[in-house]
């Protein structure tokens, strides 16, 4: 009698998964680099004396290679001081160093502040200006590093040791009998309008919040009369600012508000230009002389997106068109295949050639150009939906020959074009020469562009300029 399972698979432990047993596959330890050398206190001031007497400042953990050991750098010093590597004690960072030892300003652990302390850099403060310090007179020349932003944070906060829920004006109207500026007199807007005009008069700029105080008033400051404008304190409504008040009552231009435009105001603008320029304006005409500020690119941002009074969608070349003042590129009639076609064959019959896109004015249509036809074709508009161009178009309607098959050119040809533009003219041909009499199916616009391209049997590389340089010694405009 046989046992059950006794001898048989079943009974045999499952074999593990690939890669699940443990230790099956020991992964080979990390090969640890050179050990860096210890470090002694001393040998770091050293190397911080050495870094502040070349930069002028203490090294920071981001100031990279220690001059003085350029195998070590500043941040793995402060990853030492702080885990406790390299036989130094754990629990310090190279701020704290040289907070302890060089007296340098750590900001992550300022020095604690008491309110004598405060008192005597206020009355030192008032000795030398005259005035008591506010939050916003910046440095304490007194106490380098701290300034009375920062003490004012600490009073009302309770920081540095200080009990908070307090402020400067507050500690200063306490224990000195410096009014606060809670309890300030009232100011009216024609009083701060006649301080900005006597500042106007005396210095030729209007006042600004950082002005310092203002001449005359003793105890008044354009900070504090912006404060009051903007918090609404001092019987002033709030809300505002001192460049907001100057720009209502037209002292001063506010850039981040500026006037209403007028469509009527506009084109006066533009007439005085046309006639002070003979051309009417456009977004890159630059200032408004009679309109100082304004520019005519901000009146075109402003006619585009509708601000400033205006209802946006226009422009400054739709607005002249449509009050009569200048043709409007985009809004003239649209071109039709049959239109130029017909055109086209009025020239054949005219000239004995078929038009291209320098062949100049139609006359079956004043005011109209081949130029204007072949970007239209090419570029789409005027009806047109573009991607064409007039050589294709009358090798398609009229089975003309298209640009590719035209007859070949020749370096010597070209220069005896060019001779006879010399001899004609005075001066040697460029790109914008127009046509050539002596061949007039050619202009030298398409001369350049064969010898820049290598086409028509011209080698590739050079350029009408090019050429008449190597072959003539002709220095043109670039």
């Amino acid at each position: 009698m046989i046992l059950a399972g006794a001898g048989t698979c079943s009974a045999s432990k499952p074999r593990p998964r690939f890669g699940i047993m443990r230790g099956a596959m020991p992964r080979p330890r990390k090969r640890r680099g050179p050990q860096r050398p210890p470090l002694h206190i001393s040998e770091i001031l050293a190397w911080a004396d050495a870094h502040h007497r070349l930069t002028g400042q203490w090294p920071a953990r981001a100031a990279g290679t220690i001059v003085a050991a350029p195998w070590d750098t500043w941040q793995a010093v402060d990853m030492a001081l702080k885990s406790g590597r390299r036989g130094l004690r754990d629990g310090s960072s190279l701020a704290r160093f040289l907070a302890k030892y060089r007296g340098r300003r750590n900001k992550h652990a300022l020095p604690h502040l008491s309110t004598s302390q405060i008192l005597s850099w206020a009355d030192a403060h008032q000795r030398r200006t005259g005035s008591w310090p506010a939050k916003d007179s910046g440095p304490i020349s007194t106490a380098p590093g701290e300034t009375w932003q920062a003490v004012e944070m600490a009073l009302r906060n309770g920081r540095r040791g200080l009990r908070g829920s307090s402020s400067l004006a507050g500690l200063l109207a306490k224990c000195r009998g410096r009014r606060n500026k809670q309890a300030l007199p009232h100011i009216s807007v024609s009083q701060i309008l006649s301080w900005a005009d006597a500042h106007h008069r005396r210095t030729g700029t209007w006042p600004a919040h950082d002005n310092g105080p203002i001449a005359g008033v003793p105890g008044e400051t354009w900070g504090a009369v912006q404060s009051a404008l903007t918090a609404g304190l001092r019987g002033l409504p709030g809300g505002s600012s001192l460049v907001k008040l100057l720009a209502r009552h037209h002292r001063k231009r506010n850039r981040l508000a500026p006037p209403r435009l007028a469509v009527p105001q506009i084109l006066a603008w533009a007439d005085q230009h046309r006639q002070r320029t003979g051309k009417w304006p456009t977004d890159h005409a630059g200032p408004i002389p009679t309109a100082p500020g304004e520019s005519w690119g901000g009146v075109e941002h402003a006619l585009k997106i509708g601000r400033r009074g205006l209802s946006g969608g226009s422009s400054i070349g739709r607005l002249l068109a449509q009050y009569g003042r200048k043709l409007n590129l985009a809004a003239q009639p649209p071109f039709t295949l049959s239109q130029i076609l017909a055109w086209a064959d009025a020239h054949h019959e005219r000239t004995g050639r078929w038009p291209a896109a320098l062949s100049g004015p139609i006359p079956e249509q004043p005011g109209e150009n081949w130029n204007k036809v072949a970007m239209a074709l090419y570029q789409g508009g005027r009806g047109l939906p573009g991607g064409d161009s007039l050589a294709q178009v009358l090798l398609r309607y009229r089975g003309v020959r298209r640009c590719a098959h035209r007859p070949r050119l020749t370096v010597k040809q070209i220069l005896r074009w060019a001779k006879a533009h010399y001899r004609r003219t005075g001066h040697w041909p460029q790109v914008n020469s127009g046509a050539i009499p002596e061949a007039p199916d050619n202009n030298w616009n398409s001369i350049d562009a064969a010898l820049t391209r290598g086409s028509r049997g011209l080698p590739a590389g050079l350029s009408l300029r090019k050429l008449l340089v190597q072959q003539r010694g002709f220095v043109g405009k670039t």
